[in-house]
């Protein structure tokens, strides 16, 4: 389900303070990067990704990460990307 414009508001601020866990590098989004961005999304549900140069733009690299992941684009501000992905049980944004 598509997050509302009033829960990526609140991800946005709740993710303000956090660091990049994962940097996609000069190769661009690999099998490699989605399966470390989707462990880490699995650990903490809310992570920054840092994007640097590639071969792909910042959006279509935002775009493959979302889509290999399965989770929801918080934000993309710069070549920085905000992605949620809530888990089953357990989860810390039971309130979204």
């Amino acid at each position: 389900m598509p997050l509302t414009g009033k829960q990526r508001r609140q991800l946005r601020a709740l993710g303000h303070h956090l660091e990049p866990v994962v940097i996609v590098g000069q190769a661009g989004v690999s099998e490699g990067v989605i399966a470390a961005v989707t462990q880490a999304l699995h650990d903490h549900e809310l992570i920054k990704v840092k994007i640097n140069e590639g071969p792909e733009e910042r959006h279509e690299a935002a775009e493959k990460l979302v889509q290999g992941t399965g989770a929801e684009l918080a934000q993309l501000l710069g070549r920085t990307v905000l992605l949620f992905k809530k888990r089953d049980e357990d989860s810390k944004f039971d309130k979204l």
